[in-house]
């Protein structure tokens, strides 16, 4: 059931319970548990946080303290499949769902006792009526009982007569219902996508409350940022977002010109800004960044000579001495970097490169401090996802959430050093699929597989950092090749996993072409193809499209993805 009154319906029930909290890892789920956080810190609500990474996790923990909890809340898991039939919970269990996953499970709807939906009605979600998807048992059963009574048998052979052609016309009105049914489900379930970030509606509940905070605002902004980031939501969906953020930016960081009420120059302030889409740039060599974007790399094609030649041919067009452009940004000259943004969308845009620039925010904590919204998700993913064996993925859980703490900027810093690894690697390992021609044609498909032993192998097992290196990988292939048709396809792509357990990790991307809805249809289609053939599948993560597979399966299973897409 969709919750319309988020403070009474939601926020006033568990106001006075104690609840447990279910997060997924990915970064909007982080910002906005630490939204709640703030919030559940005002009115001093008990609350228990346990991590979640996949189905398996969420089960587990779900049993080991459903005895506990009447009330759950569920951050980016839970909305797109069965959760009573996964969880079993006791009749009087209630789970509050806030989660961007599309499409939402239509039992998930209609189910008006156990499972509120904190998703945000405007949302396009299509969701089928109750009459098309659920049948009233009851109805069918009334007239299957024999009205015998004590008639002549004529009258009794003629009522026979009447009540089977009525119990044919029920039967095969019922066939009908159920094939509409099945085409009904199949059109509404077919595509994943994501809705408006969860860290969003949680600041929109803050607001509602007013117990909004600029810390809030900010997390808000990170989790939109994700999104477009990881290519979740269309532009269009991203600047719509955008303008309703900056609007609370400029209510909560506008500055008085009287004396009394001006801001404290050293105090958390929040930016919007129209900056260059590079990644980390302010927190590296200018050089680096647009070697180690995906945007510049894929168009610049610099896993070759004649990238390279003409990366050299932008910097020279732009004037920016190469002693400049290769030391870090803050130590570059004032003059440069004045007007630096000016001078790379121009000569960006004599290089085929329009979107140079994008609406974004930035942060300053004091003087010194200033971090881009885009900086913040690189650093928080990389944190989350680090493949340093130091700590379990808690630990690292942990370490993202409290990287996001203002008063814990020594974690973000080191957040930004395994991004900057992060970065390097995947345009490493793009560089060296395309020099090799590791990306081949299926027929309907794209299929690209890294080996035990590729560099870095390690850093890419995880599902963000694969979908993120898989979506950066098609990016560069569609610039890089001259066949038509292949510009046109997703792409699969497949990473080890674990050596000891023979698994590997598949994920499916779009095609390029699709950015218009970000809609993805793998997520059914690697269901079909594992029954079809019998695969070992495990389909644990919360994005449908990202599942572990045996690697001696992996043949059949792709010879099966072949048939069902051609």
């Amino acid at each position: 059931m969709f919750v319309s009154d988020f403070r009474k319906e939601f926020y006033e029930v568990v106001q006075s319970q104690r609840v447990l909290l279910f997060v997924a890892s990915d970064v909007d789920a982080l910002c906005a548990c630490k939204i709640l956080q703030a919030l559940f810190q005002c009115d001093h609500v008990q609350y228990t946080l346990v991590p979640v990474s996949g189905w398996q996790e969420l089960e587990t923990a779900f049993l080991e303290h459903k005895e506990q909890f009447r009330y759950f809340i569920l951050i980016n898991c839970g909305a797109n499949v069965d959760l009573l039939d996964i969880l079993q919970p006791d009749e009087d269990t209630i789970f509050f769902v806030c989660d961007t996953h599309r499409p939402v499970n239509v039992i998930n709807v209609y189910n008006n006792t156990q499972i509120k939906l904190l998703i945000k009605q405007d949302d396009d979600l299509e969701v089928p009526a109750y009459e098309d998807i659920f049948r009233d048992e009851e109805e069918d059963e009334e007239h299957s009982g024999n009205d015998s009574d004590g008639s002549e048998p004529s009258e009794k052979r003629t009522r026979l007569e009447e009540e089977i052609v009525e119990q044919t016309m029920r039967r095969r009105q019922r066939r009908e219902w159920e094939a509409r049914r099945r085409d009904i489900l199949f059109d509404y379930e077919q595509y994943e996508y994501h809705g408006t970030s969860s860290a969003m509606v949680m600041f929109e509940l803050a607001w509602m409350l007013s117990k909004d905070l600029n810390d809030m605002l900010w997390w808000a902004i990170v989790g939109l940022t994700d999104q477009w980031v990881q290519d979740k939501i269309t532009q269009m969906k991203y600047v719509t977002d955008v303008g309703v953020l900056q609007r609370h930016v400029s209510r909560h960081n506008h500055r008085n010109e009287d004396e009394e009420n001006t801001l404290s120059v050293d105090c958390t302030r929040i930016s919007f800004e129209y900056d260059l889409r590079l990644a980390l740039y302010q927190h590296w060599s200018l050089h680096d960044s647009l070697c180690n974007t995906s945007y510049t790399a894929a168009r610049f094609k610099l896993w070759s000579v004649h990238g390279q030649k003409r990366l050299q041919e932008f910097l020279a067009d732009m004037g920016l001495p190469l002693k400049q452009v290769k030391q870090k940004f803050q130590a570059m000259d004032i003059s440069l970097k004045e007007n630096l943004r000016e001078m790379i969308e121009e000569s960006a845009n004599k290089f085929g490169m329009k979107d140079m620039r994008m609406q974004t925010f930035s942060i300053h904590f004091g003087f010194k401090h200033k971090f881009l919204a885009s900086d913040v998700v690189f650093a928080t993913m990389s944190l989350m996802e680090s493949p340093e064996k130091d700590g379990s993925g808690t630990d690292h859980f942990i370490q993202a959430l409290d990287s996001l703490s203002r008063s814990n900027l020594d974690k973000l810093y080191h957040g930004l050093e395994l991004a900057k690894k992060q970065l390097r690697a995947t345009q490493q390992t793009i560089a060296s699929c395309l020099c090799t021609n590791l990306v081949i044609s299926q027929g309907p498909f794209l299929y690209c597989s890294l080996m035990e032993g590729t560099p870095d192998v390690m850093l890419f097992s995880r599902p963000a950092s694969l979908s993120l290196l898989s979506k950066h990988l098609l990016k560069s292939f569609v610039c890089s090749t001259k066949n038509r048709r292949c510009k046109l396809l997703p792409l699969v792509m497949a990473a080890p996993l674990s050596v000891e357990h023979g698994t590997v990790t598949v994920v499916g991307i779009p095609p390029e072409t699709d950015s218009s809805d970000r809609k993805n249809f793998f997520g059914r289609a690697f269901e079909k193809a594992a029954e079809s053939t019998s695969s070992r599948m495990l389909h644990n993560h919360f994005d449908l499209s990202v599942i572990e597979l045996k690697a001696e399966d992996r043949s059949k299973f792709l010879d099966a993805l072949v048939s069902l897409l051609s």
